[in-house]
């Protein structure tokens, strides 16, 4: 289902990141990418290409060329 992990050799891939153009300097997974962000995995989801993605699978799916990510947090409140 997902492609594995593996290095593009420096290459650079540009996604859409909540709404705006993002340029990551290499491919990586979304695992990769939340970490680089400084994101609590615990505290937030991911919707990759219009789905939801499980936890899980975020060290399994590689971000690729127009890819779209939305990473949503959670909010508490009264």
């Amino acid at each position: 289902m997902f492609k594995p992990y593996r290095c593009c050799g420096g290459i650079e891939v540009n996604i859409v990141y909540n709404g705006k153009v993002a340029t990551l300097p290499d491919a990586m997974t979304i695992g990769q990418f939340i970490q680089e962000k400084g994101f609590n995995p615990n505290t937030i989801i991911i919707e990759h290409n219009n789905r939801l993605i499980k936890k899980d699978d975020w060290s399994k799916l590689v971000l690729q060329e127009n890819d779209q990510l939305e990473v949503l947090r959670f909010v508490g409140g009264g």
